[in-house]
């Protein structure tokens, strides 16, 4: 029996009081890129900083009293095992998580900390996964899985509810996908509401199986990518039956439209997503469109990001923007010279970041010499300007692209 607006309901009372009821914020610096009225609900504010809790808890909750005795067991690598880790104990229910090996040990470490039993068995989700069905099957414990449950379906749906109570006027919605449990509870909520809310879901390139699916395709995913919490081999069945009926369209973005959504969010926003939170603001960057002119709520479903990797992605952001130039300048080899190329840079109000000084290997004479330089600019004209006036002093300059 598939999971009805009636769920969501009831799982809103269900947890009512033991989750943070996240706000919905108005997106200024968004709405003016997309010519909409964006707003943002940030289910970043959880304890375990995803929307994960919604349908973890309510599924915990749901748990008979045998049930709860025995224990209970998951398969996830990320933001579903905090959640059930953390809830589990605080309700006093024994929790096992599964979590594949290629974990990165901060994810392990939190889920640990907060009371779970972790074991690491397999190279990917679906291999820990089968272990966690093997476990339920010999120790009798019950799996809260991450998406494909009514009942997590229906908790992971009370955010779309919210959403709709906070600003009952919002005619579209743009939710991620992954294995499809929130934007299914979502648009059965948003349904519930208004029939004429437009229920958009957003899936990150390499990983579009709900698209896919959607568009009778053979489904067929994999690749690296910075939207990890998004990445599931295939959305759930449980699922995809509700997204078929509820929503409009699925789109599917670049790596390079999620980091540019990361970006916006840090610096505009003063908001931390992981990449599958950003999703839904990758794809208003990418198909302004679509959201042109309408009242949209985004969910920023996770902040879970790395840090390391929220540090490249940020600077990475300001190469593309033309706010941080490498350039490869050809220079005499002979004192002084490149005090006179960091004083060209600096009389142009350029801020250098890093510099090499390439003698052997990139130099076309042996009385030349290269040099590797990172610069940092204000905008992308005063990028222009920093090159015009290292030309304008008969210096060779290339501009190399990030990553060359």
């Amino acid at each position: 029996m598939a999971a009805t607006a009636a769920d969501v309901a009831a799982a809103a009372s269900r947890i009512a009081g033991q989750i943070v009821r996240t706000p919905l914020v108005a997106a200024h610096a968004l709405s003016r890129r997309v010519g909409a009225e964006v707003f943002l609900k940030l289910e970043t504010l959880h304890r375990t900083g995803s929307f994960k809790e919604r349908g973890a808890l309510n599924r915990l909750l749901a748990l008979t009293a045998g049930e709860r005795a025995c224990g209970v067991v998951t398969m996830s690598a990320g933001n579903h095992a905090q959640a059930v880790a953390f809830h589990a104990a605080r309700l006093g229910i024994a929790a096992t998580v599964v979590m594949p090996r290629f974990t990165p040990n901060a994810k392990v470490a939190r889920t640990a900390a907060h009371g779970a039993t972790v074991v690491l068995e397999g190279e990917t989700l679906a291999d820990a996964g089968a272990h966690a069905r093997a476990l339920a099957a010999r120790e009798g414990l019950t799996i809260i899985h991450p998406y494909d449950d009514d009942l997590v379906i229906a908790g992971q749906g009370t955010a779309g509810a919210e959403m709709l109570e906070d600003e009952p006027s919002l005619d579209t919605l743009v939710i991620p996908v992954g294995g499809g449990g929130l934007v299914a509870g979502c648009a059965l909520a948003a349904h519930a509401a208004n029939p004429a809310v437009r229920v958009i879901g957003v899936e990150v390139e390499g990983w579009a199986s709900a698209a896919q699916r959607l568009a009778g395709r053979k489904v067929r995913t994999g690749g690296a990518t910075i939207a990890e919490g998004i990445a599931v081999n295939d959305v759930g069945e449980r699922p995809f039956a509700i997204i078929r009926e509820h929503v409009a369209e699925v789109l599917v973005v670049s790596e390079a439209a999620i980091e540019a959504a990361i970006v916006l969010l840090a610096e505009e926003a003063k908001l931390v997503a992981e990449g599958a939170g950003a999703a839904g603001i990758a794809a208003m960057l990418a198909c302004p469109d679509r959201f042109s002119g309408r009242r949209v709520g985004a969910i920023l479903c996770g902040g879970n990001i790395d840090v390391r990797i929220l540090a490249n992605v940020l600077l990475r952001g300001l190469a593309r923007d033309g706010r941080m130039l490498r350039l490869a300048v050809d220079i005499a080899d002979r004192p002084g010279v490149l005090a006179e190329v960091a004083g060209r840079i600096a009389a142009a109000g350029g801020n250098i970041i890093e510099v090499a000084h390439q003698r052997l290997f990139a130099a076309p004479s042996v009385k030349a010499a290269e040099l590797d330089l990172v610069v940092e600019a204000r905008d992308r004209a005063h990028g222009e300007a920093i090159l015009a006036a290292l030309e304008g002093a008969a210096f060779a300059v290339k501009r190399l692209a990030p990553g060359a």
